[in-house]
């Protein structure tokens, strides 16, 4: 399992290492950020001192090889419109998100799981297909669609809740019903497929043989087998709630990194974007390092070897 462990942690830091690598090409391909700092009526004397102030007149390479130098001493540079470090921007905006994504999660596991049990135990019922449609419709509305639409009914119209910023848990309901919507109808997906595959099984048709009852044996033993690809999902969806978070923080105007990335990319402040990415990279790959351990948990027989 060492073995297997220090493999894992080398993919992830080439993974990292290349999206790193790819954003920071793209970033400094988009355009020139001096041209956003000076004023309009700026003579080509001042541009061209501030482009040198900032470093950008170097080669692409050369600054490449500057930030890489600069990340292995844990230094992730200074914001070029704030000028203070880009990491303090960062983890300021960084519960905000925490806190979306959380309860994003929430409602993803806490809606998306039992309907997939439902959905898989109950077929054919009216409750099925009530449980189907809510699926379908959460995978196939767009989040900023759905995000409107949700504060058009619940704040606009009914004005039960807050529609935008950050404050008590009722600012949070809304945003994270919005985020959670898809993650929530994957999980419900992911759990009927894998219950209805477990079903089919020789050792359900042993323990009913046995005297238990289909709910004793779904919750005996099916639910755990069933689990290990839904684990996958959540290692996946862990990573795209953050990413996803851009979207929605946006139309709720939450002050988390979602926001701070549009107004970073519009304002071509390089290394707050790469910070951003960096981080959502880093929760990709240690979610995906986290699931495959997870799984041993879950079921011993899985043995984690080369």
């Amino acid at each position: 399992m060492l073995r297997y462990a220090v493999e894992r942690l080398i993919q992830a830091v080439i993974a990292i290492f290349g999206v790193l690598t790819i954003v920071f090409v793209i970033m400094h391909l988009s355009g020139d950020p001096t041209l956003l700092l000076v004023p309009q009526d700026a003579s080509a004397e001042m541009i061209a001192n501030l482009r040198h102030q900032l470093g950008f007149d170097r080669p692409i390479w050369v600054q490449y090889l500057d930030y890489l130098q600069g990340l292995s001493h844990l230094d992730f540079g200074v914001s070029v419109v704030q000028r203070v470090p880009a990491l303090d921007i960062v983890a300021s905006r960084l519960p905000y998100t925490i806190e979306l994504a959380a309860g994003a999660l929430v409602v993803a596991l806490g809606v998306g799981i039992p309907a997939g049990i439902v959905m898989a135990t109950m077929r054919g019922s009216v409750v099925e297909r009530a449980l189907t449609a809510l699926v379908v419709t959460g995978q196939s509305v767009p989040t900023f669609l759905s995000a409107i639409l949700l504060i058009f009914v619940f704040g606009v119209t009914l004005r039960w809740l807050p529609t935008s910023g950050a404050g008590d848990f009722a600012a949070l309901i809304l945003p994270s019903i919005a985020l959670g919507a898809i993650s929530m109808s994957t999980f419900a997906r992911m759990t009927r497929i894998a219950i209805i595959d477990e079903l089919s099984k020789d050792y359900v048709r042993a323990g009913r043989a046995r005297g238990l009852s289909g709910a004793q044996v779904v919750r005996r033993h099916v639910l755990r087998n069933a689990s290990i690809p839904v684990i996958t999902i959540a290692a996946l969806e862990i990573g795209n709630l953050l990413a996803g978070a851009v979207i929605i923080e946006t139309v709720f105007a939450w002050p988390g990194i979602g926001q701070l990335a549009i107004q970073s990319i519009q304002s071509r402040d390089f290394l707050v974007v790469q910070v951003i990415v960096l981080l959502i990279s880093f929760v990709y790959v240690l979610t995906s390092v986290a699931a495959d351990f997870v799984y041993v948990v879950v079921d011993p027989r899985i043995r984690l070897v080369r």
